[in-house]
């Protein structure tokens, strides 16, 4: 329980009392360039999501981080186990890159504006107009050069595997043309979800999967290769569990 007690103290202080002065620098930048802003905002959130790493007492693995584009813009597809994959996720992405997170999150104040940062678009997940919103707005970051990260499967799974993959996930690469970099984590629910409402230490691996092509592909092909990369996922996670 101190593990957690020290995280939750170390979110609040850094989004608090410390992240108030943070916040309003970043508002600042934001007048001049919005690039600025988001590099800003990323670097903090990244140093405050490194400090809950640690204080966690994990390690963690990266496999195939060279395979990240520094510059092009991608669609990065990770499958979704614990609240601390995106804490993992940006201590290696390290670029402007947005992510779709839950409606919910958008309630909480302070949170939201810093996710807002950093290009996040919010998803209501109970709404399809709300869906095709966000697809509309992860095309225009694309085409703009941005990266985006996508949950799939669209909620957390517990289980030893992938959950089913949500229909039409890959639409905004396949609109762009953009490649698809698959993400894959093993072991981040050992730190908090397996055993709630304990913090303990893990032992995490992250693997990068090789960017894949998506231009050019027809209605059949984007089919094929959505049920692929799935399948390579799920592999992928079954070789490092």
């Amino acid at each position: 329980m101190l593990r957690l007690i020290l995280i939750v103290l170390a979110l609040f202080i850094f989004l608090v009392p410390i992240g108030l002065p943070a916040m309003l620098v970043c508002r600042l930048l934001g007048l001049v360039s919005r690039d600025a802003q988001t590099k800003a905002s990323m670097a903090y959130l990244r140093f405050l999501m490194k400090l809950a790493l640690l204080l966690s007492g994990s390690k963690v693995t990266a496999v195939g981080a060279e395979n990240i584009p520094e510059k092009e813009p991608v669609l990065f597809v990770c499958n979704h186990r614990s609240y601390f994959d995106i804490f993992v996720q940006y201590q290696y992405i390290r670029r402007i890159c947005g992510t779709v997170a839950k409606v919910e999150w958008k309630k909480i104040p302070l949170l939201r504006t810093w996710m807002k940062f950093i290009h996040c678009i919010f998803l209501d997940r109970k709404s399809l107009r709300s869906g095709v919103a966000v697809t509309h707005q992860m095309e225009e970051e694309l085409k703009a050069g941005y990266a985006f990260c996508i949950y799939p499967e669209g909620t957390r799974g517990h289980l030893n595997g992938l959950q089913p993959f949500r229909e039409g996930s890959f639409k905004s690469a396949f609109a762009t043309g953009v490649p698809i970099l698959p993400i894959t984590y093993v072991h981040t629910d050992d730190i908090y979800e397996n055993h709630r409402p304990f913090v303990r230490p893990a032992e995490v691996t992250v693997i990068f999967g090789k960017p894949i092509p998506t231009a050019g592909l027809d209605r059949t092909a984007q089919k094929a290769l959505s049920a692929e990369i799935r399948t390579q996922m799920s592999e992928t996670y079954a070789k490092f569990a």
